[in-house]
Order: C-alpha cells, then structure tokens, then sequence
C-alpha cells in the first residue's frame, strides 16, 4: 500500500493518511499490509517502487493518489508511459518526459475497475471508472508499479479535501474495496494471494 507524501499546498497527504488508517485496520487475517510514503520526486519514486517489486515481492500493489476537485473515490484501470510535462516536487520531470524507456505507451491492471466499479455502486458505494490517471506522480508511479508486476497493481486516487477525504469515512470504504479487488484477483489464473 503506497500513499503519497506532501506537495504543492498538501502538507499531509490524505492518500498517506488513508494508507497508515487502512494499516491499522487491516485488510483480514490472511493478508499483509506493507505501507510506505511515496516522495512527489519522479527520480525517488521509482527508487520506492524498485525496492518494493525487489524486495517486498508483492502479490498485488495498490498505490493511492489524491485528485483535487474530485469529491469521489475513482479506480485507475490505466497507466501511461508518456507526456510527464509537469515538475515534481523537487522541480524535476523524468528523462524525455517517460517512465520506462522503450516500454508500451500504456498498460492496464489485470483487475477489471469498470466491473468492479460497477459491483461497488450496486452497494451504494461512491465510485467512479477512469482510463486517465492524470500524467503526474500518482499515473507515474502506477505505470511503475504496473510494468515491473505485470499488470498486478491498482491505483485508486481519493478526494483531496471534503468529507469523503477525511480518514473516518474513507478508510472504511477503501478498505471495502481493496477487499473487492483483492477477491476479484483471487478468481484470476495463478494470482491466489495473501496480498500487500
């Protein structure tokens, strides 16, 4: 589980807090909950996801960005490898504007959000479907993260401000559908896991 650390006017991030409330919360007893801050530094970045897919070895990956202006939770099923025009944190873009050199120019979860979207507003749940995670850290990171686990990662971006972003109210409904990805994933040829 990766939150996102401060930036521009965001001195705590709220996709972080969610990931530390959905830490002690837990996602059941059979699966393990690794969390670690994401820098809004390209260059960083990709150090974070390096040693997470060498490291840690994840079943599954679920990275959580905030998108302001959005007042609903929204599930990535896309990630771009092009077009990164705009300065991280640190005032940088990667090299030629890409994350990985040569790779395809997008790649998708192998979880199915517009399936899952959809069983999730059949529960009453506020969710959106989107193909464009926006061409900044958080769409960085999850190309990152989809490229090095072959497809087996989710990014879900979570309201920068509202009510919906405030850890009481959106761990539960994370932690709702993390769960729904994660059985979802279950159901998918040689992915059976105890997930991170």
């Amino acid at each position: 589980m990766k939150g996102f650390g401060p930036f521009r006017r965001y001195l705590v991030n709220p996709s972080w807090k969610a990931a530390q409330g959905l830490k002690v919360e837990g996602l059941g007893e059979d699966v393990d909950v690794y969390i670690k801050e994401i820098p809004v530094s390209y260059s960083r970045a990709q150090q974070v996801l390096a040693d997470l897919w060498e490291k840690v070895h994840p079943k599954f990956a679920v990275h959580l960005g905030i998108a302001a202006g959005c007042r609903s939770v929204t599930l990535e099923q896309t990630g771009k490898n092009h077009g990164y025009r705009d300065r991280d944190a640190c005032g940088q873009c990667p090299a030629n504007h890409c994350c990985v050199e040569g790779a395809s120019s997008k790649l998708d979860s192998i979880i199915d959000m517009r399936t899952l979207t959809k069983q999730l507003k059949g529960m009453g749940l506020d969710v959106i479907y989107s193909r464009d995670a926006g061409r900044y850290l958080c769409d960085f990171v999850y190309y990152h993260s989809l490229h090095r686990g072959n497809g087996r990662a989710a990014l879900i971006h979570v309201p920068a401000s509202g009510g919906l972003a405030s850890p009481d109210r959106l761990v539960p409904l994370l932690r709702t559908i993390i769960q729904a990805m994660l059985s979802q994933l279950e159901t998918l040829p040689d992915t059976a896991c105890t997930s991170e």
